[in-house]
């Protein structure tokens, strides 16, 4: 069965999130996509990244990809929302780490910033890999969700 992944754009990143989906289904993901499902250079990447981080934890999706300028305001709303680890992301080694020592669920990146090769293997780099889930990732996941039930106390 193929991997369910969930992709938002907003305006900064609509053109590599429709050329993502596309080789995300050539190479056998199961995609959904959670807007923009329309170009508007007016949109506001808070309210494009919430229906996805919301799947995320839903658990309607395994992991998600989010696109916008630079990476930074996707990255910054999805991890207001509990449940979500998001990072931005602009190495490789980072994006398959982040998921195997911090359990990343959301890959961010920056359609105005890296160049589409690079997003594809980021994005390649960060489907690919597993949580470690060893005694020392484990206690420091906790840890930060313990943090994130603590917020806002």
């Amino acid at each position: 069965m193929a991997m369910k992944i969930g992709i938002a754009a907003d305006h900064a990143g609509f053109d590599h999130k429709r050329d993502l989906i596309r080789q995300l289904v050539e190479a056998g993901y199961d995609v959904h996509d959670y807007g923009a499902l329309e170009y508007d250079p007016a949109d506001d990447y808070p309210d494009i990244i919430v229906p996805l981080a919301n799947a995320i934890v839903n658990k309607e999706v395994v992991r998600g990809i989010a696109v916008c300028g630079s990476g930074v305001g996707v990255s910054i709303a999805a991890n207001k929302i509990p449940g979500v680890r998001a990072a931005l992301v602009t190495d490789t080694y980072s994006a398959h780490q982040g998921v195997e020592h911090d359990d990343m669920n959301l890959l961010c990146v920056g359609g105005r910033v890296i160049g589409p090769m690079l997003i594809w293997e980021l994005v390649s780099a960060f489907l690919r890999a597993n949580y470690d889930g060893g005694e020392r990732f484990e206690r420091r996941l906790q840890k930060v969700i313990a943090l994130e039930n603590r917020s806002g106390q």
